[in-house]
């Protein structure tokens, strides 16, 4: 399963470069490209809660399996349009909200079977090695796909001809292919992915399953604050759909430089990755989550007055680095204090906020970038006010909440 969600990750970060930089070709519009997030945020808001009512009363295994080729289809899509030379926005935009519904089924279940895969004493570890797979696919799949655009003469001028849109097409064929080594692991799989009947053998409405989903997740003091700041912080500093502007207009380097400077996070955050598989946490696990939210919002304050080509992507590793050790932080305290019969149900509730924050971020930082008549002042305001802004919010819940400064997890 490891080996396989690699390949259709690559696929996937491939697809998500090549999507960015097919509408800034298409637009040359920061909001156009912080409408991305939107398009993906909404299906996430109002599909994710129903996706982890489904993953605790279906086969966890077979709702991976429709969600993936659901995902696989919409790829296709994209391929057979952009070929076509069919495409308009309004087409990408759908199709990108169609794979983002998809997947608001597929994360619930997907997570909520990784502590049948391993040993619960071996849940973070296992957890660790996830997030270095994924952080992996975010250093090749969109290294690979910026080569691929470069090598097939595009522009990177906003409203130039779309010189690279057979690359783009082939990437998203690509990205459907990347589905089958998943879909082939999840036909054959030996573990179950059935849930445990309930007691009289008869689940309770869904209604009434999503609010004790709900009851569980917001009153549960950590899982609520560290949930909240992490919205807060991928909200205010989610300004990764503002790179292709970085790369053509502040930095001048291209889609090859493109497809670096969204590669460089996934670099920082693998390297961390290693570490925390292979070391175990602090038991003060709340100090260093508060920490590190803090070193993310200064390394993207740094990102954003960089003018160096070298020193952003320093910046951005450094983004990615933190992130990964508050992400290591909050998925495992959110396993380790969940039931098995509600894993999916509390995954449905907090991907409105781990995913639909970067999303909604990267709307923001379209929004606030479209304020001002240069593109590289609206750039450069945007980024730096939302790692102002991640900063100020790790400071307040350092000082108001002891749930979160004093964190220690079960069992140490």
């Amino acid at each position: 399963m490891w080996l396989a969600q690699f390949v259709s990750q690559v696929g996937s970060q491939m697809q998500s470069v090549a999507l960015h930089w097919h509408i800034y070709m298409l637009t040359g519009s920061p909001l156009a490209l912080g409408a991305v997030g939107l398009t993906r945020a909404l299906p996430t808001a109002l599909f994710s809660l129903w996706g982890g009512v489904v993953a605790d009363r279906r086969d966890r295994r077979r709702v991976m399996l429709a969600a993936q080729s659901g995902m696989a289809l919409v790829a296709l899509a994209l391929a057979a349009l952009t070929l076509s030379g069919r495409e308009t926005l309004g087409a990408l935009y759908l199709l990108n909200a169609l794979g983002a519904a998809a997947g608001a089924f597929d994360n619930p279940s997907r997570q909520a079977l990784i502590p049948r895969l391993v040993p619960l004493a071996s849940l973070p570890g296992a957890l660790a090695m996830n997030l270095s797979m994924f952080q992996t696919a975010l250093i090749a799949g969109p290294g690979l796909a910026g080569l691929l655009i470069a090598g097939h003469g595009a522009a990177g001028l906003a409203g130039a001809a779309p010189a690279g849109t057979g690359a783009i097409a082939t990437i998203y064929a690509i990205n459907a292919v990347s589905f089958l080594g998943v879909l082939g692991v999840l036909a054959t799989l030996q573990t179950s992915g059935r849930v445990k009947s309930p007691a009289g053998g008869v689940h309770e409405p869904p209604l009434a399953a999503l609010r004790e989903g709900l009851r569980f997740v917001l009153t549960t003091p950590v899982m609520v604050w560290s949930t909240g700041l992490d919205f807060v912080a991928t909200f205010f500093a989610g300004a990764m759909s503002l790179l292709p502007i970085v790369a053509d207009k502040v930095l001048k380097v291209g889609p090859a430089g493109y497809g670096a400077l969204v590669a460089a996070p996934a670099a920082g955050a693998f390297l961390g990755s290693l570490y925390t598989a292979a070391r175990p946490l602090p038991d003060r696990q709340g100090r260093l989550l508060l920490t590190s939210i803090a070193a993310y919002g200064l390394a993207t304050v740094v990102f954003g007055l960089s003018r160096s080509y070298t020193l952003t992507l320093v910046a951005l590793a450094l983004t990615g680095l933190a992130d990964l050790v508050s992400t290591v932080i909050r998925q495992t305290l959110r396993q380790l204090l969940t039931p098995d019969r509600l894993r999916g149900r509390m995954t449905g509730v907090n991907m409105m906020f781990f995913i639909g924050g970067p999303q909604l971020g990267e709307v923001e930082a379209g929004l606030v970038a479209s304020l001002f008549a240069s593109a590289v002042t609206g750039v450069t305001v945007s980024i730096v006010f939302g790692g102002a802004m991640t900063l100020l919010a790790a400071a307040v819940v350092a000082a108001a909440t002891p749930v979160i400064r004093g964190y220690i997890p079960p069992g140490r």
